[in-house]
């Protein structure tokens, strides 16, 4: 596994003005005089013309160093009719007629590797050329000249300037997750569809616009400052956002790269993107039922048999069928919880990845998967970490890992000790892969108590007292599926699993979960307002107006359902439909917008009717 075992390499010196460049229109290699050359591992000297190569014009060259889900990418790839050669050498660089790169995980570990492999030196000399490259996320961060990511590291140098974190005293969360808008700075054919739609980010660091590199921004996006979203120059582009998971706007971006003489027979319909919208995500409670069958469930309060004779798991339809109909739908994420994880082998899990892996070819919006991700041995006494089990999921199409127990475990551990070993598996997927790719899901139970100095965790004035009038409450964690309380409250926990690098959270609450009468305010509340990373309120909506509510009286970011989406009693665009009414910025499936609008209308009108009716 590359990922798991990213090394420093040990290099040698080779300035980038040794190379040569039959590109003069370009200045791509613009250092101050005094800059200390950049360091490179090379077993071979590199000419900047490639060899003449007869690939056929369907052939895509895919630089996939071996980290974090670059399936997503190659999938919208193959929608979209090309065919994909892995680099396997710097020379397949050098030969490629267009060449993509997804970087996906940390600055450092990504560097470690281009050099360890010799590619850097190919990559600016394939750049340098004026080649067609499209750089997604990290392979837009690489192009500048250092990252103060995991300390200040050296990067590819091509365009000026610091990749940097965000600053979260401008009051804003980071890692800067979800949809938002851009502002087109200069006509680049690549974006041509985008206009005004939103694109899905994922990333804790940025490149900020500067008179240095003015010439490169084609776009910026606002998230605390302005920052860049994508560059161009000549036929050299690359996105800060992810056009994988950005749905329809995000395939039209690689289709305009891949073949940039081609124009849609149908112009996508803009819509009004303006700042990061709130998210509205679908969640897949995944489990074997007692015939054996992957099924998706939903439990009353974490039970989720029926309350039949039988007492059969209940099952509301087949995960990957689900997850195209809600992608479909509009849904910002899926989620996939492996609720039965915590008794098997994770890596022995493998219809979970085939879930991942099916789900992955038709669904263009980040996927996250949670359950059973921790350290283990196997029958035959072989370890697997963390980092391994994570690396797995990632390959088989997951953007975005969930840990629940195990978080616990290591958040007790840390505020017991003070000390962060590095050994949990938070720390080490965070460390790899960027804590924008850890989500910490919490499994809270409401304990009622009289006197708020009672306890040593942090309570909360509760809206409704409990059942003997308490006006307190504190959140008590659960490990095992909320099977067992543990001596930690949520406020506690979220503030723990952030400083060991979380970089969301998932916040459940066992006491709402399939009630249907909405979120837990209390909570999210006390959670949203502790920590500065994102937040995802679950458990408990039952109507359009539930989501409506914890945006307005919290800090939630996101907002996640599975029973009322399942069971078709709310559909995902009437839940979106609402929040635009109320003013709450959320990103719309343009093209199936107005239809979702007739027909919810049509049902509202319908139940009206049959209540009057009834009434009479």
């Amino acid at each position: 596994m590359e990922a798991a075992s990213f090394t420093s390499a040990s290099s040698t010196t080779t300035p980038f003005s040794s190379y040569s460049s039959t590109s003069q229109s370009l200045r791509f290699l613009r250092y101050k005089p005094n800059a200390k050359p950049l360091n490179y591992k090379s077993s071979r000297s590199f000419s900047a013309r490639a060899s003449a190569t007869s690939a056929d014009d369907s052939v895509v060259t895919l630089l996939d160093y071996g980290a974090g889900n670059v399936r997503s990418v190659r999938n919208a790839i193959k929608y979209l009719g090309f065919d994909i050669k892995d680099v396997q050498t710097p020379q397949d660089i050098l030969k490629a007629k267009r060449l993509i790169f997804p970087g996906v995980g940390a600055f450092a570990p990504a560097m470690d590797v281009l050099n360890k492999k010799g590619m850097a030196e190919a990559l600016c000399a394939y750049i340098e050329q004026d080649r067609p490259f499209l750089g997604i996320c990290l392979g837009l961060q690489l192009l500048f000249e250092s990252s103060e990511e995991n300390g200040q590291v050296k990067g590819l140098g091509l365009i000026p300037g610091v990749v940097g974190r965000f600053d979260s005293s401008k009051g804003i969360r980071v890692p800067h997750i979800g949809w938002n808008a851009l502002e087109i700075a200069k006509d680049t054919q690549i974006l041509d569809d985008v206009g005004n739609s939103h694109v899905y980010f994922v990333h804790s660091y940025r490149a900020m616009p500067s008179d240095e590199n003015r010439e490169w921004i084609s776009s910026t996006c606002k998230y605390g400052d302005d920052f860049i979203a994508s560059i161009q120059r000549g036929n050299v582009h690359a996105v800060q956002f992810h056009p994988e998971k950005s749905g329809d706007v995000g395939l039209s971006v690689l289709r305009r790269f891949l073949n940039p003489k081609s124009g849609r027979t149908q112009k996508l319909v803009q819509g009004n993107a303006s700042k990061l919208a709130k998210r509205v995500i679908a969640c897949l409670d995944v489990r074997t039922n007692d015939k054996g069958d992957l099924v998706v469930t939903k439990g009353d309060q974490y039970d989720v048999r029926e309350n039949t004779e039988e007492n059969e798991v209940r099952n509301l339809g087949k995960p990957v069928d689900l997850a195209g109909q809600y992608y479909k739908d509009g849904a910002d994420e899926v989620s996939f919880l492996n609720i039965t994880a915590f008794r098997d082998f994770p890596l022995g899990d493998l219809p979970m990845l085939q879930v991942l892996r099916y789900a992955s070819e038709n669904v263009f919006v980040p996927l996250t998967v949670g359950g059973g991700i921790r350290d283990f041995k196997d029958a035959n006494g072989r370890y697997y970490s963390s980092l391994e089990v994570a690396s797995e999921y990632f390959r088989s199409g997951a953007d975005k890992i969930s840990i629940g127990s195990d978080a616990v475990y290591a958040a007790e551990e840390y505020l017991k000790s003070g000390v962060k070993t590095g050994k949990s598996s938070l720390e080490q997927i965070s460390r790899v892969y960027g804590n924008q790719a850890v989500v910490v899901s919490i499994d809270p139970r409401r304990v009622y108590v009289k006197d708020p100095k009672a306890v040593e965790f942090r309570t909360v004035k509760v809206r409704n007292p409990g059942p003997n009038g308490e006006e307190y409450a504190w959140y008590q964690c659960t490990v095992s599926g909320g099977r067992e309380g543990r001596p930690i409250g949520a406020y506690e926990l979220a503030k723990a699993v952030e400083e060991l690098g979380a970089g969301e959270i998932l916040l459940n609450c066992i006491d709402c979960d399939g009630q249907g009468k909405g979120f837990d305010i209390d909570l999210i509340k006390l959670v949203s307002d502790a920590v500065s990373i994102p937040v995802i309120a679950s458990s408990g909506a039952g109507a359009v107006e539930h989501f409506t509510e914890v945006f307005r009286e919290t800090n939630a970011s996101a907002a996640l359902a599975a029973g009322i989406f399942h069971r078709k009693e709310v559909p995902i665009q009437a839940v979106k439909e609402h929040l635009s009414e109320e003013g709450i910025e959320c990103r719309h499936n343009i093209q199936r917008h107005l239809f979702f609008y007739f027909f919810w209308e049509y049902l509202h009108v319908t139940r009206q009717l049959e209540n009057s009716r009834e009434m009479q």
